[in-house]
């Protein structure tokens, strides 16, 4: 099957931690990957945002990525990359007309109007996974949202145009039909976790105290570090390592706002700011951690939960979105409601405080990731997707590489 990923902002190529790249380059790249091994063609669309990019890279994994001009050749935030859009589907559009796919899969709400727009020209059939909505970042930033005004009517549109949406969680699949998608065009299908790079077995990381908590994220307030900051002082002994941002991490607003926050409750020699951590460099912190905390306002899906499960370690998450899909509480970690310091505390003592219940967790966890979470998995959900918008029409069968 011949499919095109759209990921506008989102490019599988980039490195992880800034402001616009985390979860959904992570997403896009495993699934063109895992795609890829099943014997499809992929071919990810992604925008230019340097001049000296080649147009089309071929990956070591066995997709392609296309670097689609529209706008600035340089870093553009990605609040401000609508107007941008419909050159990016007039691209589209040329490139589908010379080459078609079988199917169209984009990622995020402008990546589903780019798709929508140029394959209402050359007939082809959209899935859409939103990654993230609009409606449940406004209900949770309102004047801080960033967004475009335009987001959330784009958003209905989308959900009416795309032949399937693919939820990422059963969180999504409610708040998709308060938006008005009707439940049979929904499909539930996750995020993944690559074991044979998150795994129990492997280096592990040094640490400086007898116990560790270990948070990833982009440095931004709602991903809920200074909660764990704040009940640093409620727990001896132990450390907190974030990592995410940039790789001078000292030179971030938000990173100096939390070391602040540390500095004022007398904890800041026990922070570990670590900033922009590689893929590779990832497994061997999450091992070193007798806990991953992953505790935002609200969270759409989730993937450093699952990567912590893999690797045999038990979470403390918020009880929001895709989190409490994945953990399971009392059984792989534990779930707390959001910005609740005091709960937080306590979940965080209970596991420090009892080295068996963590490895029971920690067992458990890797059991789930095993049978629901492997990319491999979420790849045969994602076919089944695809052959539902795609019956009845002529495709590609294993590709045409």
């Amino acid at each position: 099957m011949r499919i095109a990923m759209v990921s506008e902002h989102a490019s599988p190529l980039a490195a992880l931690g800034g402001v616009d790249a985390g979860g959904q380059n992570v997403h896009v790249a495993a699934l063109s990957a895992a795609l890829s091994a099943r014997g499809h063609d992929v071919v990810v669309y992604t925008r230019g945002d340097d001049p000296d990019l080649p147009e089309r890279v071929r990956t070591e994994q066995g997709y392609d990525v296309v670097h689609v001009p529209a706008g600035p050749a340089c870093a553009v935030p990605k609040d401000e990359l609508l107007p941008h859009m419909g050159e990016f589907a007039r691209f589209l559009e040329q490139q589908w007309d010379q080459e078609r796919p079988d199917v169209v899969h984009a990622h995020f709400w402008m990546s589903g109007l780019a798709s929508v727009l140029a394959a209402r020209k050359v007939g082809v059939p959209v899935v859409q996974t939103f990654h993230a909505l609009g409606t449940v970042k406004r209900r949770h930033q309102g004047a801080e949202d960033t967004s475009p005004a335009e987001r959330i009517g784009i958003e209905r549109m989308i959900g009416r145009e795309a032949d399937r949406i693919a939820a990422t969680c059963d969180d999504e699949v409610a708040e998709l039909m308060r938006m008005g998608v009707q439940r049979l065009r929904i499909s539930v299908v996750p995020c993944g976790v690559d074991p044979a790079r998150f795994r129990p077995e492997g280096p592990v990381d040094r640490r400086r105290y007898r116990h560790r908590i270990v948070s990833v994220g982009r440095l931004v307030p709602r991903k809920g570090f200074q909660d764990l900051i704040t009940v640093l002082r409620s727990l001896p002994d132990t450390e907190l390592v974030i990592a995410g941002g940039p790789v001078d991490v000292e030179s971030d607003p938000e990173a100096r706002r939390l070391a602040a926050h540390a500095e004022r409750l007398g904890v800041r020699p026990r922070l570990c700011l670590a900033g922009q951590v590689s893929r590779d460099a990832m497994p061997a912190l999450l091992r070193s951690a007798d806990v991953v905390a992953c505790v935002p306002w609200y969270e759409p899906f989730g993937i450093v939960p699952l990567e912590a499960m893999a690797c045999g370690v038990p979470v403390v998450a918020s009880a929001v979105g895709g989190l409490t899909d994945t953990v399971v509480d009392g059984v792989t970690g534990v779930l707390v409601p959001p910005r609740d310091p005091a709960a937080l505390c306590r979940a965080l003592h209970s596991l420090l405080s009892d080295e068996a219940r963590r490895e029971a967790c920690g067992l458990a966890g890797l059991d789930r990731v095993g049978v629901r979470y492997t990319w491999d998995r979420i790849a045969e959900d994602t076919e089944r997707v695809y052959e539902r918008v795609t019956a009845g029409r002529a495709v590609a069968v294993g590709g045409t590489r």
